[in-house]
């Protein structure tokens, strides 16, 4: 009869021996893929393929808010102003401005950044308000968040007058 010792005893089971050092293998591969990293603007996952359900703003008072990437109509970003998205969902259009700096730089140990490797991906799954002493210690190149703005909407109208009031550079001339 065999004990869990000899099932376990690799050395007496040696055609088990790949098996098992690639199972080991492929559990680091799938944890080191889709593990979770942050620097102090945003956090992310690390995997290049992974994707997140949603996003969520961190606001500097506690509270937070989840948005789903399936909402997500389209995004700008203009370094001079922030990134602006846009979320649609039934009849309310959601507006979110986020003011910071180097919100495009890419983090050198990674390859991901706010923008295009980030939320164009659906790699980001969070995105923070820092205080003023961590704006203060960013050092310089490193993505900040100093605002985050959300407005809901019915209107097209409504929409308009909110971006003209406090992101006037999103607003397209009106076509003819």
């Amino acid at each position: 009869m065999l004990d869990d010792s000899d099932i376990l005893d690799l050395h007496r089971h040696p055609h088990l021996q790949g098996i098992a050092s690639r199972a080991g293998k492929d559990k680091d591969r799938e944890k080191e893929a889709s593990d979770e990293e942050s620097c102090s603007a945003f956090g992310f996952l690390r995997g290049l393929h992974d994707r997140a359900l949603a996003v969520e703003f961190r606001f500097r008072n506690g509270n937070k808010e989840w948005w789903s990437y399936n909402l997500l109509g389209m995004w700008r970003h203009d370094p001079s102003v922030g990134i602006l998205l846009k979320f649609i969902g039934g009849d309310l259009v959601t507006l979110v401005l986020i003011r910071g700096s180097n919100l495009g730089a890419q983090l050198n140990q990674h390859s991901v950044n706010l923008t295009d490797r980030g939320l164009q991906r659906h790699r980001v799954i969070y995105v923070r308000e820092m205080d003023e002493d961590e704006l203060r210690k960013a050092t310089p190149g490193e993505p900040t968040i100093d605002h985050i703005e959300i407005g809901e909407f019915e209107t097209v109208e409504e929409q308009h007058a909110w971006l003209k009031k406090i992101a006037p550079a999103f607003m397209r001339p009106a076509i003819s």
